[in-house]
């Protein structure tokens, strides 16, 4: 069977194509132009001229084909300036998210159609199974690289095409893999930022790209005290504490954006702890829920443990999540997904509405 792989210059999707191709697959390589960085030459990005160099290199070295389709207007439209405008109200989104559901899984099954593959693959580090007539998503076995937050948005479509190889393997598996193989990428370091910003802010970003959308307004404290000027909302994410130039005797954190007045709420960290609040936009990975009211954990960002909630359905795609213990600041836009052990169960979207504030 023909599979397309989904290839970033990275160690991770080069090993995974590699160790498709060693299990009889006939691979084809495919990377995707998804944002103009022909002044950036750096490895770390997804999107840059080396890194699609490099994906290309890795599929000579592994004996595979390699195509590049050029998705700039589709990432512009369905990632980019969803991202922006959402930064422009006060939101914290998820670029990577917004990409795994609007661009990668559904442009891989385009291209796999086109080149007559039966599958799609990518580097994730994840795993599938299948339960009756159902694909589920789990964890992956390295809990140190688990990536299933970002994939919750897929579908069931998506998932039952879609293979992980890496979801049984530890980084360093994956490394020692890509050494032995000569792979050239081997030890290219991990990409810690995201690939349209790159080291830049986002704030920057947004302005460069959109500047009447950047307009300062007030700082206040939880009681509504004017404490200082920020410099747009765009600049700034609950949770922030660095660069907000607010002389004071104890740390400030921005515990709320308030876009109807342009105004940044700033407190103490337990001013930022939160208990409840409403998601919207759910995606269920599997079958849905047949209760109204259920126990998950629940992580409201990737690198974070599941906590102990109540998910409570509310219909019309919204739920209500009801945290036993306050956690650190989350924020509308945010996603949240919900698991069962080592299963995704699904997630959503973060709302204002019913967010308990100080």
């Amino acid at each position: 069977m023909r599979v397309v792989v989904g290839m970033s210059g990275g160690v991770d999707s080069s090993v995974a194509a590699l160790l498709l191709k060693r299990q009889g697959y006939d691979v084809l390589g495919l990377s995707f132009q998804i944002w103009d960085q022909r002044h950036r030459t750096d490895l770390g990005l997804c999107c840059s001229v080396e890194s699609l160099r490099a994906a290309e290199s890795v599929c000579r070295h592994i004996g595979i084909p390699h195509v590049t389709t050029d998705l700039r207007t589709a990432f512009r439209e369905k990632v980019i300036e969803p991202f922006c405008r959402a930064y422009i109200l006060g939101q914290t989104p998820n670029p990577c998210v917004l990409c795994n559901r609007e661009i990668k899984f559904r442009y891989l099954l385009e291209q796999a159609r086109q080149f007559g593959a039966g599958a799609i693959a990518t580097g994730h580090y994840a795993r599938l199974s299948r339960q009756g007539n159902a694909s589920l998503l789990h964890k992956a076995k390295d809990p140190a690289k688990d990536q299933s937050y970002f994939l919750y948005v897929m579908t069931q479509e998506e998932m039952e095409r879609t293979l992980f190889p890496l979801g049984e393997l530890k980084k360093e598996e994956v490394r020692e893999i890509a050494a032995r193989a000569g792979i050239p990428t081997a030890e290219r370091p991990e990409s810690q930022e995201i690939c349209f910003v790159g080291a830049g802010k986002y704030g920057d970003f947004i302005r460069n790209l959109s500047p009447e959308s950047v307009i300062p307004g007030d700082f206040v404290d939880v009681s509504g005290n004017v404490l200082g000027r920020h410099k747009g909302l765009a600049f700034y994410t609950v949770g922030q504490r660095r660069g907000l130039g607010v002389p004071s005797g104890h740390r400030l954190y921005v515990v709320r954006i308030v876009k109807e007045t342009n105004r940044i709420v700033l407190g103490r960290r337990e001013d930022g702890m939160r208990r409840e609040f409403t998601v919207t936009n759910l995606n269920w990975t599997g079958p849905p829920p047949t209760v109204s009211s259920l126990s998950v954990g629940a992580r409201l960002r990737s690198t974070m443990k599941e906590a102990a909630a109540r998910l409570t359905l509310s219909g019309k795609g919204a739920a209500t999540v009801a945290f036993v213990s306050r956690q650190w600041s989350p924020a509308p836009g945010q996603a949240t997904v919900f698991y069962l052990h080592d299963r995704v169960l699904g997630g959503g979207t973060i709302t204002s509405e019913h967010l308990d504030t100080p």
